[in-house]
């Protein structure tokens, strides 16, 4: 099935680092107290109101960039995402309370490595950068020996994570049951009713017909709230051509980033590592058997590819395994070998070609991106010149004369699709659009790529009914599909009580009536309409041109040879169930479909397990909450 070949993360790991490196996304939170005020803890172990903030900080900005606009704390409170944020830290002490009493630490090279590797201690060269591990401790509050205490935490709560979660195995009766049903085919007779079907073609309707129809369904053809919006703006784009770029400068830029353009040779690679070297040669037995494949080696230990997945890598960065994975000269498996983590099995899929990009080769390109980052300077520059203007009641048909801005003019509606280069196009600049008021005074507001712009609120023009002249096309069409549309649907009842009568016994027969009604001179039944047939159809199956709802409908009948009708997409099908089908446990995509569902569902049991274990903990140790800190938090953020 394919929805169950999809790689993801695995659901186990969602709070590693979570209160931490993660936290570090939230650029920007100031401290919340001076001192150790928290907002609750469990046992021994505190949250404090900065790793509150600082969560929540993220939380935010993380929605914010999904949904294209600011978040608002009061709306965070109403879709539960404080709650959320509550949850993991609370979830993150109860696992720290626990770790500390049962004696689980780390060294100091575990506490290294995860800080060497965090992204947000990188610099340009995708090194670590001290004075970047530095900055972002300070801004964030933090001294050093605080920031690595916590990672020191944080590892070992990972740890009793995996202890909790890692033995836990779907019940294999539920892998069997599910992987049947999700195997299990059907065979199917069907056929779409169209307006050729009917006995009499429908009528072209009358003016008044038409006129009542679109009194009847005016919110069919009604105008939505229209917000007509005077803006000015400027682009990084629009100053491109203009800004001038130094030549040596795009040397140093093309050395800085010197790893783009040359890249030795890399492999696509993926690694599996297991607790002790017999389990791993053990592994590479079966294998080489043919008895399983990789990605079943994965979802037995609860993981998918994408868990084991190292993306691209030198062979250099795999250590002493390099020599042996790089001596492959086509995808396969090597191993086992050792790695930080223990032996595992190395799975080569792709061997990518060395990167040899020359300076007069990458030029154009370097040129277009330092142009594009000058003019966004440029603009950072300017902007606080255009703050002055508006502050000083510019109107933005004078800012657009005063400045380099450009004046436009737009018919705002928040579902409308917006055009290809237009300001509407920029979530920014929709999220503002839809809630300005008229008694708003124009603001200057950032976009995304750099930009900036400025809004007014000319006229909203209410909801309203199109006038029928306007739309009389369009009425008609819907009233027409409307109608074909009744009439199909009854022709399907006629037809599926026809082909239901013709099966039926005659009065005083035992058996199936195969004849019709010759023999007692009655009118025969009419016949059942052609149909198509679809052989072994799965349940995630497709027929081109037809609904995915006639699917989903094939697999509710119940009764077989006894048509049923779909309606789907205003689309009229008789359908009729021919066979169903029972998956074979012996064959290999059983197989592969019954690891594929044991993973799923071993993550979701472990996450289950964990989720309790946590609970259990704090109903054990205690939960404190202080409700007052939590409510100052918040209303610091609004």
């Amino acid at each position: 099935m394919s929805s169950l070949r999809t790689k993801g993360k695995s659901t186990i790991v969602w709070i590693l680092m979570g209160m931490l490196l993660l936290g570090l996304t939230g650029f920007g939170v100031t401290s919340f107290s001076g001192g150790t005020s928290d907002i609750g803890g469990v046992g021994d172990t505190k949250i404090t109101v900065n790793d509150y903030a600082r969560a929540l900080r993220a939380e935010l900005n993380n929605f914010s960039t999904q949904a294209g606009r600011a978040v608002s704390i009061t709306e965070a409170e109403s879709m539960g995402l404080t709650q959320a944020v509550q949850a993991r830290l609370f979830a993150g002490a109860a696992l720290e309370e626990q770790a500390h009493k049962l004696g689980i630490s780390v060294g100091d090279k575990v506490v290294a490595d995860q800080i060497m590797s965090a992204g947000a201690f990188q610099g340009p060269n995708g090194q670590f950068d001290r004075s970047a591990y530095t900055m972002v401790l300070r801004r964030e509050g933090l001294s050093e020996g605080q920031f690595e205490d916590q990672v020191r935490r944080d590892e070992s709560k990972l740890i009793l994570q995996r202890a909790v979660a890692e033995g836990v195995r779907a019940p294999a009766a539920m892998v069997d049951q599910t992987a049947s049903w999700l195997l299990e085919t059907r065979d199917i007779d069907w056929r779409e009713l169209t307006a050729a079907d009917l006995a009499e073609a429908v009528a072209e309707p009358n003016t008044e017909t038409l006129v009542a129809w679109h009194q009847a369904n005016a919110d069919h053809f009604t105008r939505p709230e229209t917000r007509k919006i005077t803006y000015v703006w400027l682009t990084p784009e629009m100053l491109e051509n203009s800004v001038e770029v130094d030549e040596q400068a795009l040397r140093d830029l093309y050395q800085q980033r010197i790893a783009e353009f040359q890249q030795p040779e890399r492999r696509m690679v993926e690694r599996l590592v297991f607790p002790t070297l017999e389990s791993a040669e053990e592994a590479k037995a079966r294998l080489d058997s043919g008895a399983i494949n990789f990605e079943q080696l994965a979802a037995e230990r609860g993981l998918t590819l994408a868990d084991a997945d190292l993306g691209e890598v030198s062979q250099s960065d795999l250590g002493a395994a390099g020599e042996q994975v790089f001596a492959l000269e086509q995808p396969g498996v090597v191993g086992p070998l050792q790695s930080d983590l223990g032996p595992a099995l190395y799975a080569m899929n792709a061997i990518l070609e060395p990167v040899d990009v020359s300076f007069e080769d990458a030029r154009d390109d370097l040129a277009a991106e330092a142009a594009l980052d000058r003019a966004r300077r440029q603009i950072l520059e300017q902007s606080a010149g255009f703050e002055d203007l508006l502050a000083g009641g510019a109107t933005l048909e004078q800012m657009a004369e005063e400045s380099p801005m450009e004046l436009g003019q737009i018919d705002f509606r928040p579902g409308d699709e917006a055009e290809q280069g237009s300001i509407a196009g920029y979530p920014d600049f929709r999220a503002k659009a839809a809630e300005i008021t008229q008694e708003d005074f124009p603001e200057l507001f950032e976009l995304e790529d750099g930009g900036v712009f400025a809004l007014r609120l000319d006229e909203v023009v209410p909801p309203s009914l199109i006038p029928f002249e306007e739309v009389a096309d369009a009425v008609r069409d819907d009233w027409m599909a409307t109608e074909i549309h009744r009439r199909l649907m009854a022709l399907a009842e006629e037809q599926t009580l026809a082909a239901v009568a013709a099966t039926m016994p005659e009065p005083g027969q035992n058996g199936v009536n195969q004849g019709g009604n010759a023999d007692t001179g009655a009118e025969p039944v009419p016949s059942a309409p052609v149909m198509h047939t679809e052989k072994t159809l799965a349940r995630d199956g497709f027929i081109e041109g037809v609904p995915p709802e006639l699917i989903k409908r094939a697999f509710e009948i119940a009764e077989i040879d006894e048509p049923e009708i779909v309606d789907a997409e205003r689309r009229v099908f008789l359908v009729t169930l021919r066979a169903i089908n029972e998956a074979d446990p012996d064959s290999e995509e059983y197989a592969q479909v019954g690891n594929a569902v044991a993973g799923r569902m071993s993550q979701s049991l472990a996450q289950d397990v964990f989720e309790y274990y946590t609970r259990a903990i704090q109903l054990a140790d205690g939960i404190r909450l202080n409700q007052s800190m939590i409510t100052s938090v918040h209303s610091r953020m609004q």
